[in-house]
């Protein structure tokens, strides 16, 4: 299996409604908020804290795309 055929299946299981509707649950926020600050707070000690408007984008610009917030 190629990667166009695994990228062709993300494609398809994200676009399957059931899929949509728990990637914007309550819990999938949660979770997501979890894992977004646990990332975010790694790349602020790995940078010496010298990105921190960068990071700080990024995290919300990926948090806008996982949960109902």
């Amino acid at each position: 299996m190629g990667i166009e055929d695994i990228t062709g299946k993300a494609q398809e299981f994200l676009k399957d409604p059931r899929v949509t509707e728990a990637l914007k649950s309550e819990q999938a926020e949660d979770v997501s908020d979890k894992i977004l600050d646990g990332v975010a707070d790694a790349a602020q000690k790995a940078t010496g804290d010298k990105f921190t408007d960068q990071i700080k984008g990024a995290r919300d610009a990926a948090d806008k795309q996982v949960g109902n917030q």
